[in-house]
């Protein structure tokens, strides 16, 4: 039965991403007959719903996104956060630089307007122009800003520097919080950390029954003349709060690297 289960979850698996090399190829020609900066965000939307789908979880969410464009921050648990939380608004992403080296899931991420970043880079202020050209043209953005995967079961400090572009453009911040939970405990499948790889990881997804997932959109943090290091704090501390994790104070000296 188990074997059956994977093998069914792989196959329709498999037809959403067929469907998404279809909707990757096509989007070129679409901004051409249509609205350019309406296309892609909206296609990359219904495919990371469709792909949202396919995973074993049981997903609640908790609150509405808002109308107008915001610098999302979520805590970073693993791959899935991204289908799960894309498939909630036409967000654009920043990803660490391997991911567009993944076989077929790092050309998607590409053509749905994805950016890259490689970690260690020292052009922040490049990075930082970036992504406000994204908040300016009105499409929101979500920024992971522990700047690497954790089991979910504390933070790492937000990197300030990710949440720049907010005071620079005056767009809110809206804080996510993702929690991964089976039989009421922390989920051990869901977290992509370590030496894990992709295919081991969905795969052992895969085997299991479906686990749950809450997404909180907690109450937007005002940017405009916010330093960046005090709005990482905020933003930290209320994804913690939402996540009944115990607010551990960053030095001041770790958020001025960050």
């Amino acid at each position: 039965m188990r074997r059956l289960r994977r093998v069914l979850r792989l196959a329709r698996l498999l037809a959403v991403l067929g469907l998404g090399v279809v909707l990757a190829v096509a989007v070129g020609p679409l901004e051409r007959l249509g609205r350019p900066r309406q296309v892609r965000p909206r296609l990359t939307r219904w495919f990371l719903a469709r792909l949202a789908g396919c995973l074993p979880f049981r997903v609640r969410v908790h609150g509405q996104p808002g109308a107008e464009p915001m610098l999302w921050v979520a805590n970073h648990v693993s791959w899935t956060d991204i289908p799960l939380l894309g498939a909630l608004a036409p967000l654009a992403f920043l990803s660490k630089a391997e991911v567009r080296a993944w076989p077929l899931a790092g050309w998607l991420a590409q053509c749905g307007g994805t950016l890259f970043i490689r970690r260690g880079a020292g052009d922040s202020g490049q990075l930082g122009r970036q992504l406000a050209a994204q908040l300016r043209r009105g499409r929101p953005l979500l920024v992971f800003p522990e700047g690497t995967t954790t089991d979910g079961q504390a933070l790492r400090p937000f990197h300030g520097r990710l949440m720049a572009c907010a005071a620079d453009t005056g767009c809110r911040v809206q804080p996510v919080a993702i929690r991964y939970r089976r039989a009421g405990a922390p989920d051990p499948l869901a977290p992509f950390i370590g030496d894990d790889d992709l295919v081991s990881h969905l795969l052992r997804v895969f085997d299991a029954d479906p686990g749950e997932v809450d997404i909180h959109l907690l109450p937007p943090l005002a940017a405009a003349g916010v330093p960046r290091n005090q709005l990482a704090r905020q933003a930290r501390a209320a994804i913690a709060e939402a996540l009944g994790l115990a607010p551990v104070p960053v030095p001041e000296e770790v958020a001025e690297a960050a």
